[in-house]
């Protein structure tokens, strides 16, 4: 990717190396959901975390940051401001164009080890995610390099398509297909809230595509060649039956909850092709891929 001329997102906030100490805050008697550890991509922790923690407390310990200091020049966190902007200013053409509505962009955490976040504390080994509760992002860089290392999808369109499926959990938020799938989620059995689970991923990275067609379309110069392909086979590393298969030796389809590498680089690559938001209904599609 080409990323020269691009500018940065103003809504990153920087906690590494703030230190976070304490328990999260809750309300007597309310159950907060930990996030479970995971290896995949596009974690929603009010989706697909398998177990809970029941956490009753009164304070919460706030990472030590300074809102006012210089942002980091580091490659990776410089990397990830970039692909941020590019994202809002191309969602904020795409959503006015393709839904008449305007787009209110998340905000970006950069974090190391944990962070508090609304929806429980965040841990680096979950990867990244995406919390509504607060409507941000949550990152660690170093997820960059497990990305390469671990799942052999390295190069900057891998990392940035990471981004963009997280961002498309937002999108799902703003548009209160999280909500009405949480809904669903509780009147019907695991198996069945898997399979939801498995449309809600696989809608996250269709919108991804979307924002790189329309991204491309608008800077012919950000895309280099095998981009695409990066993209796709990054998508194909991270199904669960290949990353079930590598972990466990076997694959348990019941137990999905963001789709096979097929109907990952399916529904990315549709929204690559489409460009169209529209196009991205998974929840509505008869075949997945």
């Amino acid at each position: 990717m080409r990323l020269d001329n691009e500018s940065e997102s103003q809504n990153v906030e920087d906690r590494r190396g703030g230190g976070f100490g304490g328990r999260t805050t809750i309300g007597i008697g309310t159950i907060v959901v930990a996030l479970a550890a995971s290896y995949f991509f596009g974690i929603d922790p009010r989706v697909i975390i398998q177990g809970s923690q029941m956490i009753q407390g009164q304070t919460q310990s706030q990472p030590q940051t300074n809102p006012n200091a210089a942002p980091a020049n580091d490659p990776k966190s410089v990397f990830t401001r970039k692909v941020l902007g590019n994202i809002e200013r191309t969602w904020a053409t795409v959503f006015p164009q393709q839904l008449n509505r305007q787009y209110v962009p998340p905000k970006l955490v950069l974090f190391s080890g944990a962070t508090p976040t609304a929806c429980g504390t965040g841990q680096t080994a979950m990867g990244p995610f995406y919390c509504p509760g607060d409507s941000k992002v949550y990152i660690d860089l170093q997820f960059y390099d497990e990305l390469r290392q671990r799942f052999g999808a390295g190069g900057d369109f891998a990392q940035a398509y990471v981004i963009a499926h997280e961002v498309g959990h937002h999108i799902q938020n703003l548009l209160g297909i999280s909500e009405k799938f949480d809904e669903t989620r509780r009147r019907v059995s695991e198996a069945q809230a898997n399979a939801l689970s498995v449309r809600l991923e696989l809608q996250a990275d269709c919108f991804a595509g979307v924002w790189a067609n329309n991204a491309a379309k608008a800077n012919q110069q950000l895309l280099e060649p095998g981009d695409i392909e990066q993209g796709l086979k990054t998508a194909a590393a991270i199904g669960d039956d290949r990353l079930q298969q590598q972990s466990q030796g076997r694959v348990v389809p019941e137990s999905f909850t963001h789709g096979t590498s097929a109907q990952r680089v399916y529904w990315l690559r549709q929204g690559l092709q489409t460009g169209d938001m529209r196009k991205c209904d998974t929840f509505s599609a008869k075949q997945l891929s």
